[in-house]
């Protein structure tokens, strides 16, 4: 195994052994990447420019044509690093036997009063093999420390990491990835959006990369809009209501749809529900992604593609139980949080030998569930001995559960929702994998046509068309 290089050691390895010249531009919090350069010796080699546009009119009129908006934000930091890689052009250009680069991060630590959550976007362009085309990479952090000064000493060491991995392994985003936390660690920063582009990034999907960050516990959840584009957390549920749903979703179907719109009905009878303010995501937990201990790539973004296909936005968590994912939610500035379960599922959470390791319980784990803006709706199920559709009601419960549920029940915690289609309810995951396997056409009954168009056009989750393997046989 390599060994880890030390932030001196990374930062001397930048300005002695690369073939880089370029600026280096910090705002806000972050003021410490371009020290390393200089303590480290060789700088001249390295740095052409160096910034530190702390007063947020100068921000503005380097990088926002004088306009004011937000500064620890996407936007900023990409607008820093094309301006610093232009003024590079425009200056330097002459340098034809160096390469360009230029960095920036816009970032807020914590406050006098640590009220806030520090967090921030830094960035880089790299020249390529089209000096006028550079490649770029933009991640996101949060910042865990509760100390402004060791805010700022990751942030420099963060800086260091990325210049480092896109100056050394520019090609590979993921090798960049890998190292982006190195002499760090996941308790002190939390990376939990990356994206690339760039001429000679163009076969990089950057859904995978982002699925890199939960998989490597850089960040335990990720989200994708209905178009399929990696979004920053934060960002897309910044004052929404977020329904969400639970599952393999291996294929999206029919039910699932019918779960979805149903409760959507229900969340628009709330006083805050707007059509413009309410996101519905699928939420797909890792552990089921994983084939043979490890994250199966190919199977995760053809979930994404169907669920995509039908309008649906897309969440990916290593989190195991619910109340880990409410409190998740609970760190945003959102509003109000709705999820759909089955009852199997919820009486799984009502029991309380899963809960040994809270020393609150069940009672615990049902408080930290049932936050003030959260509900969860119930669909029904299946009766194994009469194959009847049940709702849940008093009877299901016994015990203390029972005085739990009717509490619940009573408040408005849980709302059952209503199930049209019975037939789509009595079958099994186990039957529809049986149709896709043997390429039945009867599993058009049970997936939207979109669906099933995509899963029988490109054989999805091993969907064996005989009729296709005939007429190639003719």
């Amino acid at each position: 195994m390599a060994k880890t290089l030390s932030t001196k050691e990374k930062s001397v390895h930048i300005n002695i052994d690369s073939n880089y010249y370029g600026s280096v531009a910090e705002i806000g919090g972050g003021q410490e990447t371009a020290r390393h350069l200089f303590q480290a010796g060789g700088a001249s080699q390295t740095v052409a420019k160096t910034i530190s546009a702390y007063d947020k009119s100068f921000s503005d009129h380097f990088y926002n044509q004088g306009q004011p908006s937000r500064y620890v934000a996407e936007d900023r930091v990409k607008k820093m690093v094309d301006y610093e890689y232009q003024e590079l052009l425009k200056i330097l250009d002459d340098k034809i036997d160096q390469k360009f680069f230029a960095f920036a991060n816009t970032v807020e630590t914590l406050n006098y009063t640590k009220t806030n959550q520090g967090n921030g976007w830094l960035g880089i362009a790299i020249e390529g093999t089209d000096r006028y085309k550079p490649n770029k990479l933009f991640i996101h952090v949060k910042l865990h420390e509760n100390d402004t000064l060791l805010q700022q000493y990751s942030l420099g060491t963060l800086g260091i990491n990325l210049i480092h991995g896109a100056l050394f392994d520019w090609e590979d985003p993921r090798k960049i990835l890998l190292k982006l936390l190195d002499n760090l660690g996941v308790e002190r920063v939390e990376v939990d959006y990356v994206f690339v582009e760039g001429p000679d990034l163009q076969w990089v999907d950057n859904r995978i990369l982002n699925l890199m960050l939960v998989s490597n516990n850089m960040t335990p959840a990720i989200m994708f809009d209905t178009d399929g584009n990696v979004q920053q957390p934060g960002d897309m549920l910044y004052k929404k209501n977020v329904l969400l749903m639970r599952g393999y979703f291996r294929p999206v179907n029919k039910l699932v749809i019918e779960f979805l719109e149903e409760s959507l009905q229900v969340f628009m009878r709330d006083e805050d529900y707007r059509p413009d303010n309410t996101i519905a995501f699928c939420e797909i937990s890792l552990n089921n992604l994983m084939h043979d201990r490890k994250v199966d790539e190919t199977d995760f973004l053809q979930r994404v593609d169907l669920l995509n296909m039908v309008g649906q936005s897309v969440m990916v968590s290593n989190f195991s139980r619910y109340f880990e994912l409410v409190n998740y939610f609970g760190q945003f500035k959102m509003i109000k949080l709705r999820i759909i379960m089955g009852m199997p599922t919820f009486d799984m959470i009502l029991d309380g030998s899963l809960y040994s390791d809270l020393r609150g319980g069940l009672l615990e784990s049902v408080g930290k569930l049932f936050h003030e803006n959260v509900k969860l709706y119930l669909f029904p199920f299946i009766d194994t001995k009469s194959g009847e559709v049940v709702y849940p009601d008093d009877d299901h419960f016994s015990g203390s559960n029972k005085l739990l549920w009717q509490y619940l029940n009573e408040t408005k915690k849980i709302l059952i929702l209503k199930i049209q289609s019975v037939d789509l309810i009595k079958q099994t995951s186990e039957h529809l994998r049986e149709l896709i396997r043997n390429g039945d056409e009867r599993l058009a009954n049970f997936l939207p046509a979109s669906v099933y168009e995509q899963i029988k056009e490109q054989e999805l989750f091993d969907y064996n068309d005989n009729n296709k393997q005939q007429q190639d046989m003719i």
